[in-house]
């Protein structure tokens, strides 16, 4: 039973669990990415993050006390050097634990613990993508409506000289139909006319036979 356990002590000694967790840390730090069980890297996850803390203000003091926990100068340098660059602007959450599933053997629950900033496939897919601009859609149907407008008015202005010209042509063709019609009927009349002459004429020429017999 836990009884109150606030710390996993791993089932070691207290020197043995601060050896296991320093040799945890440095191989973090050099690393970026390790392999460990998950109790291990909660465990290793307390230690690491507030010494990477640390890391932000390279004084003497921030180093000795980091060295206190890790025992390793080129660890140390390593993570106020090229960690504490890449990480000064991130308030926390250094680091990452993904769960692989159970280790054959015993079963235990495998993860791999890895420092945030340094997984570069991960920090392509966060990085946003350039923003398109972006325009209502009433402004897009104003825009698509003005087009239109001026696509018609251009047509009407096309067709409205064509239209003129159909309407002065269509009285000249009326005033043409008009002459044909007179002429028609002044043929007919004409003709009218000379055929009601005719049975005249022909009544002069027998009166004259008679005359002349």
């Amino acid at each position: 039973m836990r009884h109150g356990k606030k710390i996993n002590h791993l089932s070691r000694t207290a020197p043995h669990r601060k050896a296991l967790l320093a040799n945890m840390s440095i191989s973090l730090i050099e690393s970026k990415r390790i392999t460990t069980t998950v109790a291990k890297a909660k465990a290793l996850k307390k230690q690491i993050e507030p010494l990477i803390t640390k890391a932000k203000s390279d004084t003497t003091h921030s180093r000795r006390v980091v060295f206190s926990y890790l025992q390793d100068k080129d660890a140390v340098s390593t993570l106020f050097g090229e960690i504490a660059t890449k990480i000064g602007d991130r308030p926390g959450g250094y680091t990452r634990i993904i769960k692989t599933g159970n280790r054959l053997g015993d079963n235990a629950d495998m993860c791999v613990m890895e420092l945030v900033d340094f997984n570069e496939l991960l920090i392509k897919e966060d990085k946003p993508a350039t923003k398109a601009k972006r325009s209502r859609r009433g402004a897009a149907k104003k825009k698509a409506g003005d087009a239109v407008a001026s696509d018609t008015k251009e047509v009407k202005a096309e067709a409205t000289p064509k239209a003129e010209s159909a309407e002065v042509e269509a009285p000249k063709v009326e005033e043409k139909s008009e002459e044909k019609e007179v002429e028609a009927k002044a043929e007919t009349e004409v003709k009218d006319e000379a055929k009601a002459e005719e049975p005249k004429k022909e009544e002069d020429a027998s009166d004259d036979k008679k005359k002349d017999e």
